[in-house]
């Protein structure tokens, strides 16, 4: 089943390429917002899930071109990104750490929605395609034989970053934690209709050409693994997200009018917007072809707009 926010936060299940409004079959569920709405679905799936079926079945399908998609997951309490968790298409000799860092959840964004690069000496804006875990149920220290029975499903995450940012000792929570640098959804896919999360294609395109392209079967650390290490750490709550780090060859800068694209197989395609009053440039290059140039440095430096280094 895929459940998605749309509009004015109806809950809805996608059909092919419609939305079935299926907020009737919920309004018992106790609300301040939607995230308590999906949270009330996920904790509660087990007898929810043939009554929000029912509703589907029986309701009128608009069709997605029609609607506004929201975040599946408007406001999860925890999201938990993994950190160097892929093998670089089998470049790296070894596993990096078992690693992660927290975004505050004024970060997420939905499908459609517009990522806003703000006023900032970095030295380059990037965002990165990863699949992303939605908690089923409350997880502490769980073992890594369990793990995927906290599984509720997949969405498609993005996680923004502002490179570069000063001084070195104050990094992550400055480049991660902007507002708009999660892009999640469009939707939330069960965990039964996907068979093997780590078997599956990702791809990222920005302006219709291909920049990210790998699998999740170059995952160092296993979803596994990653629940258990975390949940060791401090629990998880139903709706909670734990993204599961992506491959960098592929990063490259982001900027002003880009359109991106995060397709993953059996899960679907969030598709977002970038804004930057600043109108910085940098040249459209990955890192591994940054790297291959023979250039210094991790990423190719910004050459125009407010901040570019002084010629």
């Amino acid at each position: 089943m895929k459940l998605a926010f749309f509009d004015d936060y109806k809950l809805g299940v996608v059909t092919g390429d419609s939305v079935v409004d299926v907020s009737d079959a919920v309004k018992d569920i106790p609300r301040l917002g939607p995230q308590d709405v999906i949270r009330g679905v996920i904790e509660n799936f087990g007898q929810l899930k043939g009554k929000l079926a029912d509703a589907a079945a029986k309701g009128k399908g608009v069709p997605l071109s029609q609607v506004r998609l929201r975040s599946p997951v408007p406001k999860p309490a925890h999201i938990v990104c993994m950190a160097v968790n892929y093998m670089e298409d089998g470049t790296l000799p070894e596993p990096a750490p078992i690693n992660a860092f927290l975004k505050t959840s004024n970060t997420v964004i939905g499908n459609g929605d517009t990522m806003v690069l703000p006023d900032m000496a970095a030295s380059v804006f990037e965002g990165e395609a990863e699949l992303a875990v939605v908690i089923g149920k409350h997880a502490r220290n769980v073992k890594a034989a369990d793990a995927m029975n906290y599984i509720f499903g997949y969405t498609n995450f993005i996680d923004g970053s502002a490179r570069g940012v000063v001084p070195p000792t104050n990094v992550f929570y400055q480049m991660k934690s902007r507002d708009t640098f999660a892009p999640i959804g469009p939707w939330i896919v069960t965990a039964d209709e996907v068979k093997d999360p780590h078997k599956l294609a990702v791809k990222l395109t920005n302006n219709g050409d291909t920049m990210q392209s790998f699998n999740t079967d170059d995952m160092a650390h296993k979803i596994p693994r990653c629940i258990e290490w975390v949940s060791a750490i401090h629990a998880l709550e139903p709706g909670d997200i734990v993204a599961t780090g992506t491959n960098h060859r592929g990063l490259h800068p982001f900027m002003d009018g880009d359109k991106i694209e995060l397709s993953i197989e059996s899960v679907g395609t969030l598709k977002i917007n970038v804004r930057d009053d600043l109108k910085r440039t940098w040249a459209r290059i990955t890192r591994l072809k940054h790297k291959e140039s023979g250039a210094q440095g991790v990423h190719t430096p910004q050459i125009g707009g407010k901040y570019a280094p002084a010629k």
